[in-house]
């Protein structure tokens, strides 16, 4: 579904605004960065800022929503003969190589969501998003049953849980691995 002039000018001003305000986070801190704070870096008004993000885990995590759609487009873009599993993990493995990875940046923002209670929270919330998005992409691809939307569901549901652990390892880790191992790894876990 196509969107409108105004639903494209405001997620583009929405992801602006939350471009501005990480960098300000990372280089504050989650705790130490105030809405006014995020709004004189943006350069709109706090009253602007509250139509956009209600909160400032709202704003941290716009970041999240994006990666959600990407991934979504990238298993899309898998050949359809590749089981879910499979293409899962391809789009992992190619998430450290795209053009708009910064490692360092990445690790500062993944820390950040695992450390902040609140932040680790709307995660979660965030994820619920992603499975909406992912499971029509898993539920038409190939398995070693028939996968359907309750299949998919608990695949991309499962994949996220090993996410999560991936992350949480890869921020412990401090980074000297990758993420797509990690996450590789928790894979193979569950699938056992």
């Amino acid at each position: 579904m196509s969107q409108s002039l105004w639903q494209r000018t405001r997620r583009t001003v929405r992801d602006d605004i939350a471009a501005a305000a990480m960098e300000l986070i990372l280089e504050q801190g989650f705790a130490a960065t105030t809405m006014d704070e995020i709004a004189a870096q943006a350069g709109v008004s706090r009253r602007s800022l509250f139509r956009y993000f209600g909160t400032k885990e709202d704003v941290v995590l716009r970041t999240l929503a994006n990666t959600g759609e990407a991934i979504a487009e990238a298993v899309h873009a898998r050949p359809l003969s590749e089981t879910p599993w499979e293409a899962l993990l391809a789009v992992a493995d190619g998430l450290e190589t795209a053009p708009t990875w910064e490692p360092a940046r990445e690790l500062a923002i993944g820390r950040m969501c695992v450390e902040t209670p609140a932040l680790r929270a709307r995660r979660a919330e965030k994820h619920q998003g992603w499975v909406e998005l992912l499971v029509p992409e898993i539920a038409v691809r190939p398995a070693s049953g028939p996968v359907g939307d309750a299949a998919a569901e608990a695949i991309v549901s499962a994949a996220l849980a090993c996410l999560d652990v991936a992350t949480d390892r890869w921020v412990a880790a401090d980074g000297e691995s990758s993420l797509a191992s990690f996450f590789s790894d928790a894979v193979r876990a569950v699938r056992g």
